[in-house]
């Protein structure tokens, strides 16, 4: 295995990320793990993304993970739009590398990464296959204004929004959390297929959200309820473990 350390420029802003390349001479299919809104100052000891790109790579697969701008070692300040222009680079730059099958391309997306994950596979004919983990179907909570204020001083608090004078309109910012709407387009990526993972113990994201993005899916399409799960799925053994499995298939059809 191969760890290569890469940044890009989005919008002016450098995200930071890391690649894992299988050992051996193939052509592999990628991967790019998509993290949610962190719920906590970014702690540059937490490798467990770090630790499931490793378990995907081993599990033969070229395995991106990045923070999205606003996080972690990236720069700039959490904005949904401008994650999905950070997820589209990051794409990009996998799909270009020579050890990637660029025919087999995936996204795995966590909560809000995995509803940022739905739209772009919606609109990037590239991508080949998505796996949502306790992704939202909409953030219709986040889209009033009224409510968004306070959201912006959490986000501030945590180092999420680190520009004191952003967001400059946070009627507009907070709007883009409705553009980003899953359960608006996910039924866009047929007949590409698509993984559904939440678990019956979710109280950050109900499994109700699960349930609406599945109806709204077309085939094919697959949704697993995780008993006694909640909303860390990317810690759950039993998830990666159906994940896992769903992706090795998938990619050896």
């Amino acid at each position: 295995m191969e760890k290569r350390d890469f940044s890009l420029t989005v919008d002016g802003i450098g995200i930071a990320g890391e690649v894992y390349i299988p050992a051996g001479n193939g052509r592999y299919p990628g991967l790019c793990l998509c993290h949610g809104i962190p719920a906590a100052q970014y702690d540059p000891t937490d490798l467990r993304y770090a630790n499931l790109a490793r378990r995907l790579c081993e599990a033969g697969f070229a395995t991106a993970i990045f923070n999205f701008r606003g996080a972690g070692r990236s720069g700039g300040n959490l904005d949904i739009l401008g994650w999905k222009r950070d997820l589209q680079a990051v794409v990009k730059y996998l799909a270009s590398l020579s050890e990637v099958d660029s025919a087999r391309l995936g996204l795995m997306g966590s909560s809000a990464g995995g509803a940022v994950a739905a739209c772009v596979a919606a609109e990037e004919e590239d991508i080949a296959f998505l796996v949502l983990m306790a992704s939202p179907a909409d953030f219709s909570g986040l889209v009033d204004p009224a409510r968004a204020e306070p959201f912006v001083e959490y986000l501030r608090k945590i180092g999420l929004i680190r520009d004191r004078d952003f967001p400059e309109d946070i009627s507009a910012w907070a709007k883009g959390f409705g553009i980003v709407s899953p359960v608006n387009c996910i039924g866009r990526i047929s007949p590409r297929p698509i993984l559904i993972l939440h678990g019956d113990r979710d109280d950050t994201v109900p499994l109700d959200h699960g349930r609406r993005l599945f109806a709204a899916a077309r085939d094919p399409k697959e949704l697993v309820v995780l008993p006694g799960a909640g909303h860390r799925l990317r810690l759950d053994e039993s998830a990666l473990n159906v994940a896992q499995t769903w992706l090795q298939r998938i990619v050896s059809r």
